[in-house]
């Protein structure tokens, strides 16, 4: 199959050159991410004292959980997998009025978390993730991209997760909703082990020069002990034995990779250091988890690991990234996103050093910290941002 080169330019493009915040899924979904963070970290005190209490019923630490996994980290994931479907495929991704139509639907879902019955709000938001992921599978179906096919899967299976978290609240499966969340969190794991394992070494080699070579096998080795791994710490109790064991080797063999990655030449280039030191806690978190599975411990540092830490550092930096990209705009950290990215790093290292590390009493006083310096990232994101994403590219192009 014949690729545009990259100044072509389809039908749809040419009707697009009016309004480019529509042109591409990174622009309005990049700018519905940084929001949430913003405005759900924002809401989150509220909530949790029962001065903001959603319509839809939900326990406070499940609106909170739903909202960052299937709200926020699905806005920024879909917003990136419909921009690489073009570089992957070859062919237009959703644009116009059908990106459009996605991402009111995605803000239905949202608001209706809050403001709507919980009828409503199951109805309006199981529809964007299974919407999607058939307009990305049919996307690589028509180019016939069998090597994407895997993050095709995990994007259905994610929009599984969800529908399941929605039965389970509503008693019409006999499962603990907050296990939904957890295997929405597996499968979001699972895709950045994927994607990271393709494009981290990639941007690093391409930047720096460095040879990075591994040996056969680890890539395909990796995703099966998470996946494995991950799978059997959903199990529960009957399989937490078995689970930590796969968990530890799982975290082994990620650090291993991400050594092999070579992350100290990319130290003077901070949209790479970023990406190493945020993929990072894939394998601290996966550690972490194990130890409390074993020990029978809260798990809530370990999902922090993994949340705050991995998929906010990894959004963070494939989101400045690929939004300089596609605007036309040199691929070169401003001062603003190396702000970003220590802020949201640090916000990390609290919310997941604070009950680990600090005496009780720093307890609350930490996490208000940590919930501060994220939203402070995500601010600055969006005042650097806000106006690229809804602005046609600075080089003139009209993609």
């Amino acid at each position: 199959m014949k690729k545009p080169g990259p100044h072509s330019q389809s039908a749809s493009q040419a009707v697009l050159r009016g309004r480019p915040f529509l042109s591409l899924g990174f622009r309005p979904f990049y700018l519905a991410c940084a929001l949430a963070a913003v405005l759900l970290i924002g809401l989150w005190p509220w909530v949790f004292e029962g001065r903001l209490v959603p319509r839809t019923g939900l326990a406070p630490v499940l609106w909170h959980a739903h909202e960052m996994l299937f709200g926020m980290l699905a806005a920024a994931i879909v917003g990136f997998l419909l921009t690489a479907g073009r570089n992957w495929t070859g062919l237009p991704p959703p644009a116009g009025g059908q990106l459009a139509f996605l991402a009111l639907l995605w803000l239905a879902g949202r608001l209706a978390a809050v403001l709507l019955p919980y009828s409503w709000f199951f109805v309006l938001d199981i529809m964007f993730l299974p919407w999607t992921a058939a307009l990305f599978a049919d996307l690589l179906w028509r180019a016939r991209s069998q090597r994407n096919a895997g993050i095709a899967a995990v994007l259905g299976l994610l929009a599984c997760a969800n529908l399941g978290f929605h039965l389970a609240q509503r008693g019409v499966i006999s499962v603990d909703p907050r296990r939904m969340l957890h295997a929405g969190l597996t499968l979001i794991v699972m895709m950045e082990t994927m994607i990271g394992g393709r494009v981290i070494p990639l941007f690093t080699g391409n930047a720096t020069g460095a040879r990075i070579q591994l040996p056969p096998g680890l890539d395909a080795g990796v995703v099966t002990a998470t996946a494995l791994g991950l799978s059997l710490w959903l199990l529960g109790e009957p399989a937490a034995g078995l689970a930590a064991g796969l968990l530890i080797l799982a975290a082994l063999l990620q650090a291993w990779r991400l050594w092999l990655w070579q992350p100290w030449a990319a130290r003077r280039l901070p949209m790479l250091w970023v990406l190493h030191v945020a993929y990072a806690w894939i394998p601290l978190g996966l550690a972490l988890l194990a130890w409390d599975t074993a020990a029978g411990t809260p798990a809530s540092p370990a999902l922090h690991a993994l949340t705050v830490g991995a998929s906010g550092g990894l959004v963070m930096a494939i989101m400045t990234r690929t939004a300089r990209g596609h605007t036309g705009r040199p691929l070169v950290a401003g001062h603003s996103d190396v702000l970003a990215y220590s802020l949201v790093l640090l916000a990390a290292v609290l919310r997941v050093g604070t009950p680990l590390l600090l005496p009780a009493r720093f307890y609350a006083g930490g996490l208000v910290t940590a919930g501060l310096l994220w939203a402070a990232a995500f601010c600055v994101f969006l005042f650097t941002y806000s106006k690229w994403l809804m602005a046609p590219r600075a080089d003139g192009r009209n993609d």
